[in-house]
């Protein structure tokens, strides 16, 4: 379980990192992506991430 944990909160943060960068235009791959520098997807990136940083310090906490 905790590695279960540990590998969507890395996956959470990357992906949700990405989606912050699309969607404040900091990151424009791929070119015809319909994220791009549209701002809701920064702010559904940003509680992806958050999730994941939870699920990587749950996984921290049950050792």
């Amino acid at each position: 379980m905790v590695m279960l944990l540990k590998v969507f909160g890395i996956a959470a943060v990357l992906i949700g990192a990405l989606w912050i960068g699309q969607g404040t235009g900091l990151i424009l791959w791929p070119a015809s992506s319909f994220m791009l520098a549209q701002t809701i997807w920064a702010y559904i990136g940003a509680g992806l991430a958050m999730l994941g940083i939870l699920a990587i310090w749950r996984a921290g906490s049950r050792r």
